[in-house]
């Protein structure tokens, strides 16, 4: 997947299905960001080697000739000057001690930029490129595997320029040679893979403050920060960090020592990179927050962590991060390849703020009982997933893996909030009811986006998936389900449908676009409609409808009504600073 600058509103994201995305950053302007997961390379200009987009746990771009003297990519504009951009970067050979991988930056010629490489002296080093002259103005030793990869971040500010290589300090310099220019990727005398590039105009990406009142209330926007959080209550984790360390900044431990260690009002920080992992990451029943104090999961400073499963079987044993406490707030941490769900949610009264659940093989993020005994007063309740992404989550059948679900055994309260889901291969969203274990509690999705669920974003299906937008219940149980001011755009079956959930659903102001079968499909039941618009600019079915339904409504009956030119053209979305979800259709504001 491709992400590119549109701005300070955020970043366009050109997907499979041809649907054009755009995704904000929490505070820095983000003026460029790739992670190649469509295969795709649009933006990149070559200069020497040999590249090309290669799977490595996720899909990265790699030059793989190491005897190239000199193989570059470039991206991004001339004009940047004060900037930070950070990748994952892996050496996986080098041609001789004088090989180098390298990320770069204020690139004002093919042969004139700063660069942070990582070279075959088992050093990392802050450089200046002028010509032929490298000049060094900083340097760590470290032992660089062939088979890991180092999270590099250049930042740029007048003639400040520094670097870090997984959190920790390179070098800082003053150095006015070069005073602008693009990003780029470079290797000399050695081969290298890239992945997660990501550059920001200088600010400072920082975690709200953990909320004091209940967790459905609305978010605020985040504070920007410029110096490293206090050390006090708070435990850090990068992906080098060993269970026996004090959890400082320069001392770091690991997320399952951190978890256990954490207290009531306290914070882990995870420094950006790839954990990765073969067995589920617990926080167990027990190990709570309270309502003035969470117990707060939290990337540090905008790093990228990304929790890695993909060493996990597919197996319902298997799921990634399973979050069985109560009062706690996760934010800005990626989960993927899980051998079942992404995020499993167990407990009640947290928060799942800004998580992304991606490439795991069964729901990105779930919501259920922890165990078949748990008693339904202990189901999870109280939930809040708030500006969060779930993707591309596909199990070998086809059948189950949704992006986000509150199913079979969920408590009351409950709410899903400016959450986008999309190219998973079963539904967007699943409420799902089994008649052994009864009704679950009203769950609550508003301002939220579902998008071509039921073909993941390389264009490929499987199974037998249901494909909706938005599943709404199970087995004629009836639950009072709340959905309100949330799209559904080209899924593979239905946008909403009641799925034999016969309860009285309060379903309003929420816009449906060609979907393949019905847009609205509503068979029984006494659910109450209002505001709600159906637009088909493709074929499909006749929406059903049964219930309360007045003339606010716009549902569609073989034409469009004058509602409809309104919401035309390409989709596009943003998460803004305070974390709201801002939409777009054909270039123009969509308003529910």
């Amino acid at each position: 997947m491709l992400r590119r600058s549109v701005g300070a509103a955020g970043l366009s994201v050109l997907v499979a299905a041809g649907l054009f995305v755009s995704m904000g950053s929490a505070e820095a302007a983000t003026l460029f960001s790739a992670d190649f997961e469509s295969g795709s390379t649009t933006g990149w200009s070559k200069s020497g080697g040999t590249w090309s987009v290669v799977s490595d746990g996720s899909q990265v771009f790699q030059q793989s000739d190491s005897a190239s003297e000199r193989a570059r990519q470039f991206a991004g504009d001339t004009a940047w000057a004060n900037y930070s951009v950070q990748a994952r970067v892996k050496a996986t050979a080098f041609g001789s001690s004088a090989g180098v991988v390298a990320l770069t930056a204020r690139a004002s010629a093919s042969t004139k930029m700063y660069r942070l490489s990582l070279t075959g002296a088992n050093r990392v080093q802050l450089e200046t490129m002028n010509g032929s002259a490298v000049t060094v103005l900083g340097s760590l030793s470290q032992t660089i595997s062939t088979s890991t990869f180092y999270t590099l971040k250049l930042s740029f500010s007048g003639s400040t320029i520094s670097g870090t290589v997984n959190g920790t300090s390179v070098g800082s310099a003053t150095d006015s040679t070069i005073t602008a220019g693009r990003i780029g990727l470079l290797t000399e005398y050695a081969s290298g893979r890239f992945d997660d590039v990501q550059v920001d105009d200088g600010g400072v990406v920082t975690p709200s403050s953990s909320p004091t009142s209940s967790p459905t209330s609305s978010p605020t926007p985040s504070a920007s920060v410029t110096t490293p959080p206090p050390a006090s209550n708070a435990l850090y984790v990068a992906p080098g960090g060993t269970d026996s360390a004090a959890g400082t900044i320069t001392a770091p431990t690991t997320l399952t020592s951190a978890i256990s260690r954490v207290t009531a009002g306290g914070t882990i920080y995870l420094r950006g990179g790839t954990y990765s992992y073969a067995a589920t990451v617990t926080i167990p029943a027990g190990n709570n927050g309270s309502a003035g104090a969470l117990k707060t999961l939290t990337a540090y400073n905008g790093e990228k962590p990304v929790l890695n499963f993909a060493a996990q079987a597919e197996d319902p044993a298997n799921r990634g991060l399973a979050v069985n406490g109560n009062y706690w707030k996760v934010y800005g941490v990626t989960v993927e390849r899980a051998g079942d769900n992404g995020i499993f949610v167990g407990g009640s009264n947290n928060i799942f703020e800004r998580t992304i659940t991606r490439y795991n093989r069964d729901t990105g993020l779930q919501l259920s009982r922890i165990l078949s005994t748990t008693p339904n007063s202990q189901w999870p309740a109280n939930n809040l997933i708030l500006s969060a992404e779930s993707h591309d989550n596909a199990d070998s059948d086809g059948e189950d893996a949704d992006g986000f679900a509150a199913k079979l055994t969920v408590g009351a309260g409950n709410v899903f909030r400016y959450a986008v889901s999309h190219n998973n291969i079963d539904d967007g969203w699943d409420l799902y009811t089994k008649t052994d274990t009864g009704a679950i509690g009203v769950v609550t999705i508003e301002d939220s986006l579902a998008y071509n669920n039921g073909t993941l974003s390389d264009g490929s299906q499987a199974g037998n998936g249901d494909r909706n937008g938005f599943k709404l219940g199970g087995e004629d149980i009836a639950v009072n389900h709340i959905v309100r001011r949330t799209i559904a755009f080209k899924n593979g079956k239905h946008g909403f449908t009641y799925n034999s959930n016969p309860g009285t659903l309060a379903v309003s102001n929420n816009l449906s676009i060609d979907n393949t079968e019905r847009n609205f499909n509503f068979d029984a039941g006494t659910s109450v409609f209002r505001n709600n618009t159906s637009c088909r600019f493709t074929s499909g079915t006749n929406d059903r409808i049964i219930g309360d339904s007045d003339a606010t409504n716009q549902f569609w009956s073989g034409t469009n009504g004058s509602r409809c030119a309104n919401f035309s053209g390409a989709l596009a979305w943003s998460f803004a600073a305070d974390g709201k979800l801002a939409v777009t259709l054909g270039g123009r504001a969509v308003s529910l």
